[in-house]
């Protein structure tokens, strides 16, 4: 019956026109005996989620529901079995007197709705979600859940805080810490804030570059967590009063997981933020990270030169650290030393000399860049340049046959070459040294799953047309299970590169204001910020509300 269940499913996609039977004939063979034809057929890129539902609902009348709008009751989840529940994918939903309608990836399995039928004694009525919505589900309420009520229980019952119990690998808290945690990485979560309230304890994912709350929890709970939380990270436990820094390093769902955590005081307690770099998930090439062809050719010649300094620019949170690590990551190779000075040292790189600036024993960006340059180094790194003494060492550094990296807060690449004079650098050595500079901003992607065209308003086809540029139809994300009904899934970066030639080190050297070397670049054909933007809604990839948040409209 199952293998019937498969071969219709097959037979509605093609017959649906999404898939041609040779696509067919090929995920059948390449498939594993275990695997479902629909997951087989989604991880060769044939189909997306959205349509195999929209066939299982048009073809076979299987409702398709959206799990985030149901309330659920508590004593309908304890009609299904947790293992039950997780190895089927299949979420109880609600009951209605002897039927049990329940959400599930599958509704064609019949060995699984034969199998919840005789652990629950109803009738069941399958329903199709996705397979992302029902996993988050699940987690939600029936691991989260099920923590949440133990934690309770043992604190009631145990008046101190014991370390021991926190340390404990089987108790509750250290279970419910370990689930928010998977589900942050599940929702493609950069930061869990642990947010300490009057009366209650909040915990919010920063997922796309925006904050939202995934949960508020009793306020009682919130001493358990902290603790735990900082026994995870080596941090004092007893030091409440003082902000602290410190690093986890795990692996969760068989995933490796590097966490950096920030432990701050405030008037109702220790406000915990965790920045999760997800280690099998690092942007690891430039190709990945959003350049367009232009962009990138200019980008590659910059890094062809034997020395020079190259700064990426942007505010926090623009991605410059992942550009970093992916531009050293196309440099790195046996012949050339690279050595980096970061603090911190986000992700470990192999066969690249990393150096943790520890400000308490003296180690500073500028001290320990000295320090590199007696090692006889090809390219170096600097994570920041904070202060005039880096910026120096790092301009000398470039002058005496050295590739430079570094990054810098500032708004546009062209304000980059203020600031530096702002700093006290010389304009002389800024023109001799520089070899370019790229602004960056993060941007996110409109859903594959629910992105559809629609027409541009006139207030588009104006701002396009100021850039001299045209558009006609724009994509949207109507909002999705899979994105989280934001109409946004995943994020990608928009750029603006400026190489330096004769014409701009001679702006500089004469300390040219911003708008006269603004005007040259332009003239030169440069894209900023705003142009690459557009150019990305023009391809479809995101939307003119999500450049217009991130760049100006000069």
């Amino acid at each position: 019956m199952d293998e019937l269940a498969r071969k219709r499913l097959g037979d509605l996609l093609v017959e649906s026109g999404l898939i041609s039977d040779e696509q067919l004939i090929q995920t059948l063979k390449n498939k594993s005996p275990d695997e479902k034809l629909g997951d087989a057929l989604l991880r060769e890129g044939y189909i997306i989620e959205q349509q195999l539902i929209e066939v299982l609902e048009f073809q076979l009348g299987i409702p398709h529901i959206n799990i985030y709008q149901y309330p659920i009751e508590p004593e309908v989840i304890q009609l299904v079995p947790r293992e039950l529940a997780k190895r089927h994918y299949a979420m109880p939903i609600r009951r209605d007197k002897n039927k049990l309608l329940v959400a599930m990836a599958d509704p064609m399995d019949y060995f699984a709705i034969e199998e919840l039928r005789m652990a629950t004694g109803y009738h069941i009525e399958p329903a199709i979600a996705t397979k992302d919505e029902l996993y988050r589900t699940i987690t939600k309420y029936f691991d989260l859940q099920e923590s949440m009520e133990e934690v309770m229980e043992e604190i009631a019952t145990t008046e101190t805080l014991d370390e021991t119990r926190v340390a404990d690998d089987d108790s509750p808290v250290v279970r419910l810490v370990n689930q928010i945690i998977a589900n942050a990485l599940i929702q493609r979560a950069s930061d869990i804030h642990f947010d300490p309230h009057e009366t209650e304890y909040r915990v919010r994912y920063r997922v796309d570059g925006i904050l939202r709350t995934e949960r508020a929890l009793p306020k009682h709970m919130q001493n358990v967590i902290t603790a735990r939380i900082k026994i995870m990270a080596n941090l004092n436990i007893t030091e409440t009063r003082l902000p602290q820094d410190g690093r986890i390093k795990t692996t969760i769902n068989f995933k490796p997981v590097d966490i950096r955590v920030s432990s701050l005081p405030t008037i109702y307690g220790e406000k915990v933020v965790m920045r999760l770099l997800d280690l099998s998930n690092t942007m690891n090439s430039l190709d990945k990270i959003g350049f367009s062809h232009t962009n990138m050719e200019k980008f590659s010649t910059m890094l062809k030169k034997p020395n020079g300094i190259i700064l990426i620019t942007g505010p926090t949170g623009s991605g410059k650290s992942s550009t970093l690590y992916a531009t050293l990551n196309e440099l790195n190779s046996e012949d050339v030393n690279i050595i980096t000075v970061e603090d911190p040292v986000e992700y470990q790189m192999e066969g690249v000399n990393q150096i943790q600036v520890n400000e308490n024993v003296g180690l500073t960006f500028a001290s320990g860049l000295r320090s590199i340059l007696r090692q006889d180094p090809d390219i170096v790194m600097i994570g920041e340049i904070r202060d005039t003494e880096t910026a120096e060492v790092a301009t000398r550094a470039s002058l005496t046959g050295h590739l430079v990296l570094s990054t810098l807060h500032t708004n546009s690449s062209i304000e980059a070459l203020a600031r530096l004079v702002d700093m006290g650098i010389e304009p002389f050595l800024i023109s001799s040294s520089m070899l370019g500079i790229v602004a960056q901003r993060l941007v996110r992607r409109v859903c594959r799953d629910c992105g559809h065209t629609v027409e541009a308003t006139e207030r588009e086809k104006e701002i396009f047309a100021s850039r001299g540029l045209s558009i006609e139809t724009v994509r949207r994300g109507r909002g999705c299970p899979s994105c989280n009904m934001t109409g946004y899934r995943g994020r990608m970066a928009i750029h603006e590169v400026l190489p330096i030639d004769e014409t701009v080190r001679r702006l500089i050297l004469k300390t040219a204001p911003s708008t006269e070397i603004r005007n040259y670049v332009r003239e030169q054909g440069m894209k900023f910020l705003i142009d690459d933007g557009l150019m990305k809604v023009q391809e479809g990839l995101t939307t003119t509300e999500e450049i217009l948040r991130v760049s100006v409209l000069e």
